[in-house]
């Protein structure tokens, strides 16, 4: 009898698919794959207005409740009095409130006077006057009911906002400078294409089912305070050898547990070609992405498999039918920081003001104080930025004083504290459903503690403070990211905590934080630690020398 000859590769699985619908994967792969394809996210808006509303948070579908009322900027906050030792542990339901978290939407930080006072006045008729900015240039607002929420709405666009994909599998709120077309440095004012690519693809649903979120910047920011390098998609302001200006493309950075940088495609993108090239971009993600296991479904994995080069051909063969210049990289950053705090000139003599909230946290007093304070003082324009600050635009040089003198009364400094300045908290335990630990008032309690110890100091320090792995704060590229996580104290009670990561940064040397073994720290000992690690670099530094710059050559005794 003959034997038949078996391949010598049998014991070798065949791999996966990841789930990509251009190479056939049609079919829902998880949970929440399934819940797109049963009913797109966007639809979700009727039934709220019509059923949810009236009928109260008992009657709504748990699908809608937590997967499609995120395409609408809605999560369930999370219950109060559950510690950290349950995030993990409990079901979604046992996690809810039957209060909702709020993001407004805010395209390019941009608001005018009159929008800042119906967001403070939904907060205060609406969400117990709560407010705090995002490190995307968000406004969110807490204790919100579901019978409240078209009301809400209304109010809104009455004056232009909205909450449509500020959360979900879709495009994000498109990043840009709360400086742009004032800014006399600027390679590029990017309003038009920021405008332009909201206007015709948000709330689209060619992009509203995407493999997960999908976070875009686009800017001519000197100082790239657009964090280019941690975007899915982000167009870098620069100028061609022909002297043109448009942008540089990087596609593929993000942080959450598992941090990329972003990666140039090396091409030259016109200003009218952006909404052309974001729009194939996102279309790439969408048909190539992995939607097979959600912690792959980014972007960046995609980018980091393939590499640039397979990318830009797809981008131009199949996307967008020409091919795309060659371009130059954008200048390295300018000098100083990204915030645009302080009181600065505009291109067309008058002042921008930046000022710096405690860790971006506001409330509905505050937001019409700083509406009377513009106003007051001949502005209608004001900015969130990137990182958890606002900025006033369009201050006459005789009334800068003034300002400066109202907001530093309102605890709103133009001249802070390195501390006050560099310091960003994410939401938290107090309302977020993912968190491990409390963030914004740890945060606020860890800058009045530096500002009292370390008054003299004044060298550049960010300090992100983050309730999760998940790095809502960015704690991968800050000076100093505290990651929250519950840790063993002296007494050997479990306590919320920190591990620590030292000397992330982005700019022309980008990296993440340095992760040494064990360094973790109580939330009570914090102040100690931070206050010990610096005053170890204020005696160790060389000239010019920055924090992560030290860090990189800091003996580990030192860092901890």
């Amino acid at each position: 009898m003959t034997i038949p000859v078996r391949s010598a590769s049998r014991h070798h699985k065949r791999p996966r698919g990841e789930g990509q619908w251009a190479l056939g994967y049609r079919e829902p792969l998880n949970k929440n794959e399934e819940l797109k394809k049963n009913d797109d996210g966007l639809n979700v808006r009727q039934r709220i207005i019509d059923i949810y509303s009236k009928r109260g948070f008992d009657s709504i579908d748990p699908a809608d409740l937590r997967g499609r009322f995120r395409w609408y900027g809605l999560y369930t906050q999370r219950r109060p009095g559950i510690d950290g030792g349950k995030t993990a542990v409990l079901e979604p339901e046992e996690l809810d409130d039957r209060y909702f978290m709020l993001r407004i939407r805010i395209d390019g930080g941009r608001l005018t006077v009159d929008q800042l006072r119906t967001i403070a006045d939904v907060s205060r008729r609406y969400a117990r006057g709560t407010a705090d900015i995002t490190d995307r240039q968000n406004i969110q607002l807490h204790w919100v009911e579901i019978e409240s929420v078209p009301a809400i709405w209304e109010a809104l666009e009455r004056v232009g906002l909205d909450t449509t994909e500020a959360c979900g599998d879709t495009p994000r709120v498109i990043i840009g400078c709360a400086l742009a077309g004032i800014d006399a440095d600027e390679t590029i004012d990017a309003t038009p294409q920021i405008v332009d690519i909201r206007d015709r693809y948000i709330g689209d649903k060619a992009f509203s089912n995407l493999p997960r979120k999908f976070k875009t910047a686009v800017s001519g920011c000197p100082a790239h305070c657009t964090v280019h390098e941690i975007n899915d998609v982000a167009f870098v302001g620069v100028v061609n050898e022909d002297g043109e200006r448009g942008y540089d493309l990087w596609v593929g950075g993000g942080l959450s547990t598992n941090p990329m940088l972003a990666k140039r495609l090396g091409v030259f993108v016109a200003p009218e070609r952006v909404h052309e090239v974001w729009a194939g971009v996102a279309g790439i993600f969408r048909d190539y992405g992995y939607r097979r296991l959600r912690h792959r479904a980014r972007l960046k994995f995609l980018v980091n498999d393939w590499g640039v080069e397979r990318f830009r051909e797809v981008l131009e063969r199949e996307y967008l039918g020409y091919a795309l210049p060659e371009g130059p990289p954008p200048a390295p950053p300018r000098g100083g920081r990204r915030d645009h705090v302080g009181v600065h000139r505009q291109k067309d003599g008058n002042f921008y003001v930046g000022f710096a909230p405690r860790a971006g946290r506001l409330d509905a007093d505050k937001l019409d104080l700083i509406a009377d304070i513009a106003e007051r003082h001949g502005s209608h324009r004001v900015r969130t930025t990137t990182e958890q600050k606002m900025v006033i635009l369009d201050i006459a040089p005789d009334k800068v004083d003034g300002v400066v003198a109202e907001l530093e009364a309102a605890d709103l400094p133009v001249h802070p504290s390195t501390f006050r300045r560099g310091t960003m908290a994410c939401t938290g335990i107090e309302f977020c459903k993912l968190a491990i630990v409390e963030t914004k008032a740890t945060a606020s309690r860890l800058i009045d503690e530096l500002e009292r110890r370390l008054p003299g100091f004044a060298e550049p320090l960010t300090i992100n403070v983050n309730g999760c792995p998940n790095s809502c704060a960015r704690i991968q590229t800050a000076d100093i990211g505290l990651k929250g996580q519950l840790v063993i104290d002296e007494e050997g009670r479990q306590v919320e905590g920190f591990q620590i990561h030292l000397g992330g940064s982005l700019g022309v040397d980008s990296g993440f934080g340095r992760k040494v073994r064990g360094l973790k720290t109580t939330a009570k000992a914090l102040p100690d630690y931070v206050e010990r690690v610096v005053r170890n670099y204020e005696k160790q530094r060389h000239e010019g020398e920055t924090f992560a710059e030290w860090v990189q050559r800091a003996d580990e005794a030192d860092l901890r």
